[in-house]
């Protein structure tokens, strides 16, 4: 393990204090993303869960310059892939040291969100590097390509929290979630466009994954993702979890906005299901899709929710659009970590039955 430190409560400094040579502004060809990032006023906008960016540099520590819009945002700060420190940002432009102490040579920092776009953004400015440090060409990206639609159990929400079920980002671990761990697995390229608590039809907040799938920004509805930046071999649809809640309480806002008083019948919530994937599929259009649901009480026995899935799916006559159901985990409130690994086992299992990269 490589020594470093995290300066968590660092000192304001100027960037003009580094010198010209010594600071690279965040939008650079040094600097390799993964994720929807924006850039707006000179810093990369970083809200989606699993957002990362990566560099390679020679010398023994670096800096970087953030800005929260909260400070409820978590971060992995991970070293040569291999120490890995969590991080959080203050609501003040600040550049902090990510890394020090470490051998001369050659190294590698990842900047990894754990949190979800609901904690707010983290404004990234660029890279301090210490006297005689320099920047070199980034790692070359993984050919393989993964993105996953997703809920809270895509998200990690409350991975570590294992007394309860808390919504504070201090307890949410995007890096720990099953999808994170898929990717690694695979050596694949990672976009997460997830939020907890969001459905296909209706979710707990009024905003649902069609209405959300296609932005950068995922706060502004005008935002609009390209997809020809990012084309992935494989997708994965874990959703339908807050759906099989709401649709069964009428008192609920949510349910009163998208439905009126009555529930949705089952061969709307079918196409509903249909609808969306078919939109995905309209993005990607060679991509293996992969339905999954999982491992809340969705799958639980008796569940009608996985028949709906397969009935949507048969619809779209497609073959290279497959479906997986985890087994329902039995245990309360939201997948912690020894569940999220156990999550990441079935799917990695079934993908390497069916996926031909």
């Amino acid at each position: 393990m490589y020594k470093y430190l995290l300066s968590i409560a660092a000192v304001c400094i100027g960037v003009s204090s580094y010198g010209q040579s010594a600071y690279t502004p965040a939008q650079n060809e040094y600097i390799s993303y993964q994720g929807r990032v924006g850039f707006k006023n000179g810093a990369a906008e970083l809200a989606w869960p699993g957002t990362s960016l990566t560099v390679r540099f020679e010398g023994t520590g670096i800096s970087g310059q953030f800005k929260d819009s909260d400070t409820s945002n978590y971060y992995n700060i991970i070293i040569d892939r291999d120490s890995i420190r969590k991080i959080h940002f203050d609501t003040t432009n600040t550049i902090y040291t990510l890394a020090a102490g470490l051998r001369k040579g050659k190294h590698t920092l990842q900047i990894f969100k754990r949190t979800e776009w609901d904690k707010g953004k983290t404004w990234f400015y660029g890279f301090a590097l210490n006297d005689g440090a320099k920047l070199l060409p980034p790692p070359k990206l993984p050919k393989k390509k993964i993105e996953f639609f997703g809920n809270s159990v895509t998200c990690g929400y409350a991975i570590e929290d294992y007394a309860g079920d808390s919504p504070i980002g201090y307890f949410e671990n995007n890096y720990d979630a099953y999808a994170a761990i898929t990717a690694r697995h695979f050596n694949a390229q990672y976009y997460c466009t997830a939020k907890s608590g969001i459905g296909v039809m209706v979710s707990w907040f009024p905003l649902i994954m069609p209405e959300m799938y296609d932005r950068l920004d995922p706060t502004d509805s005008a935002s609009k993702w390209d997809f020809t930046q990012y084309t992935p071999d494989v997708v994965v649809v874990n959703l339908f979890q807050n759906d099989s809640w709401i649709v069964n309480m009428p008192g609920n806002p949510q349910f009163k906005a998208r439905f009126g008083t009555t529930k949705p019948m089952p061969e709307q919530t079918i196409q509903a299901y249909k609808n969306f994937v078919q939109t995905v599929r309209g993005k990607y259009p060679k991509a293996l899709i992969i339905c999954m649901l999982g491992s809340m009480d969705i799958t639980r026995e008796g569940s009608p929710w996985p028949g709906y899935v397969e009935k949507a799916v048969a619809l779209l006559n497609d073959p290279q659009i497959l479906t997986y159901f985890a087994p329902y985990k039995n245990t309360p409130g939201h997948p912690k970590t020894a569940e999220q690994k156990l999550l990441a086992a079935g799917l990695i299992d079934f993908m390497e039955q069916h996926v031909k990269w």
